[in-house]
């Protein structure tokens, strides 16, 4: 039986399913109890394809997340950068673009680069036992997104917990009642309309500022269009690049021999480069984005009609056997490498996607530089989600 919804992802990612449906049904149509079902699109041609027609697959219609919204909460979505489509994301993308282009991220990579020695300087011997995704892996996407957008170090916990919350909000973990990722999500645009009113005033070199003071059509911004624009922003810049960090390490931790290689190449760029990239092919942060079909069309002869859902899974297409040369294989020599981690192309690319790869680089080749070896002392557990590929808790030992 195929099933992609939360239960499964709590337990593993489930490429047995993915392959099977690749070769036997790769535009499967999925049930969903109490909702309307999706087509689930696994091979990596069609959801290129999907990504790069935005007129055809709207995000606006029916938002990105698998089951149905509320009118309110669909509201809300669409004033998201991934919840917009165009022409309406190209304005509003280009609002806040400048600040993840290549000569910024350029700007920052010496500032990652202190963050992470820094953050690696804290595993201070050997033998050093670690949870690794609180400790390590959320402090260094933290730090850079809540300096870029002008949040301060102080209320950087703040905003962690917040995020938390709100994109956890199928793990129980994460959230203690029904009620309260609202709850987190009302604290979290407090937040952000106190910090917009002090910008408004004393404007400084950062993306809130940039925000409050930004028009678009000749208008300038409402409350709640800054406030989504604050949470997709936390959430992207943090939550995402956390959990490939954290799937960065438990690769390494299950992939002695790469680990091995990279830490005798600690200063190889060109080695690093590519492994960056299958290690972004390994750990995809988002499992999937869902599309609504604007008119009736078909997908390798499959009818879907206007109005029916279609899930991308990103997941799936970075092991399609028709793209990546034995594709369950992990290999740091891989090239070429044209992973969908980051999106299959088309308006909705990942805006920060040059920021996450400068991340874990860095932070994984510091760490590996003081501790060529590391190990698991407990069972890693994931996040119960079937849209965010999250590690919750990952214990380590560090060695070497």
């Amino acid at each position: 039986m195929i099933d992609l919804l939360e239960d499964t992802w709590a337990r593993e990612v489930p490429h047995g399913q993915f392959a099977r449906l690749r070769r036997e049904d790769p535009v499967h149509w999925h049930e969903v109890p109490d909702n309307q079902g999706f087509f689930a699109l696994t091979r990596h041609e069609d959801i290129v394809a999907a990504s790069r027609d935005p007129e055809l697959w709207s995000v606006e219609l029916g938002s990105f997340f698998i089951r149905d919204q509320t009118p309110e909460a669909l509201e809300s979505l669409g004033l998201t950068l991934v919840g917009m489509d165009p022409p309406k994301h190209t304005r509003y993308r280009r609002l806040v673009s400048s600040a993840f282009s290549p000569r910024m991220v350029r700007k920052l990579t010496d500032d990652i680069q202190r963050r992470a020695q820094a953050l690696a300087s804290t595993v201070s011997a050997k033998g050093h036992e670690a949870e690794f995704v609180e400790e390590i892996a959320a402090r260094l996407p933290l730090q850079i997104i809540c300096e870029m957008i002008g949040v301060p170090a102080a209320d950087e916990g703040r905003i962690f917990d917040w995020s938390n919350r709100m994109v956890g909000h199928q793990d129980p973990d994460f959230r203690t009642s029904p009620e309260d990722g609202q709850n987190a999500a009302a604290e979290i645009y407090a937040y952000c309309d106190d910090l917009a009113a002090v910008r408004r005033g004393s404007p400084r070199d950062d993306i809130m500022s940039a925000l409050v003071h930004a028009e678009v059509e000749g208008e300038r911004l409402s409350t709640h269009e800054i406030d989504m624009f604050f949470v997709t922003l936390v959430v992207a810049g943090n939550e995402t690049t956390r959990n490939l960090l954290a799937g960065t390490m438990l690769t390494l931790v299950e992939q002695p021999a790469a680990r091995a290689e990279l830490a005798a190449g600690i200063d190889d760029d060109a080695l690093w480069a590519t492994a960056t990239e299958e290690l972004l092919r390994w750990n995809g942060s988002i499992h999937n984005f869902r599309r609504t079909a604007t008119r009736d069309t078909e997908v390798r002869g499959v009818p879907v009609k206007a109005g029916q859902k279609a899930v991308l899974y990103y997941t799936s297409a970075n092991r399609d056997e028709a793209v990546f040369e034995e594709p369950d294989t992990f290999d740091i020599r891989r090239t070429p490498n044209e992973h969908l981690t980051f999106g299959g192309g088309g308006p909705h690319f990942c805006l920060g996607a040059g920021l996450a790869r400068t991340q874990i680089k860095a932070l994984t080749r510091e760490l590996l530089r003081r501790h060529p070896e590391v190990e698991l002392t407990g069972e890693p557990r994931r996040m119960r989600s079937d849209f965010i590929n999250g590690i919750k808790y990952l214990p380590v030992r560090f060695g070497g």
